[in-house]
């Protein structure tokens, strides 16, 4: 099984989004609906057939675009695709709460390729920092949703979220570096 390559990854994550955008600036939210659907679906079945598995946070929100996205469809009410980004990162959020509690280190099966040496007390850190961020995110969703007209909240979906999980991903590289190898050796806690 092949491990899908950032370049692709990156394309599997944001075609959707771009998708999303476009459809409801060219149509409105509803045919948007129905293309990210659409999209999220190429984007699953690529994933699946050039790695042979589909990565877990695309099951996630390719599980709840098809949830929301139905409810959307099928009761004409925006406020569905709307609420997806809230129940996604709650529930991202409740996950990495859940593992702290049980002592299982979720996170680190999620990213651990990506930051191998990285030490428990920085997985704990990382951890932590990310329940925040997805409850903020969750928590300003639920405001903006309710106060933006839904041609600004999406544009506010794609750009601002995406800026904003940039810009707080930057924002752990002190973390990384402190608690991840040192002079070229792994560095255990």
């Amino acid at each position: 099984m092949r491990t899908p390559s950032s370049t692709v990854k990156t394309v599997l994550d944001f075609a959707p989004l771009a998708v999303f955008f476009v459809a409801n600036r060219v149509a409105d939210i509803y045919v948007a609906t129905a293309a990210v659907m659409a999209t999220t679906l190429v984007a699953m079945g690529i994933a699946h057939f050039v790695y042979g598995r589909i990565q877990p946070m695309l099951w996630l929100v390719g599980a709840m675009v098809f949830v929301f996205g139905t409810a959307t469809l099928l009761f004409h009410d925006a406020e569905f695709i709307k609420i997806k980004l809230t129940v996604i990162y709650a529930l991202l959020a409740a996950i990495l709460l859940f593992g702290v509690a049980t002592k299982r280190p979720l996170l680190q099966l999620v990213l651990g390729e990506t930051f191998p040496a990285l030490t428990a007390a920085g997985w704990r850190m990382l951890t932590r920092n990310w329940i925040v961020f997805f409850i903020a995110l969750a928590t300003l969703n639920e405001v903006l949703r309710r106060t933006l007209s839904t041609t600004d909240w999406v544009s506010f979906k794609v750009f601002g979220v995406s800026i904003l999980t940039f810009l707080f991903a930057l924002a752990q590289t002190p973390i990384l570096l402190r608690h991840g190898p040192k002079d070229g050796a792994e560095d255990s806690d």
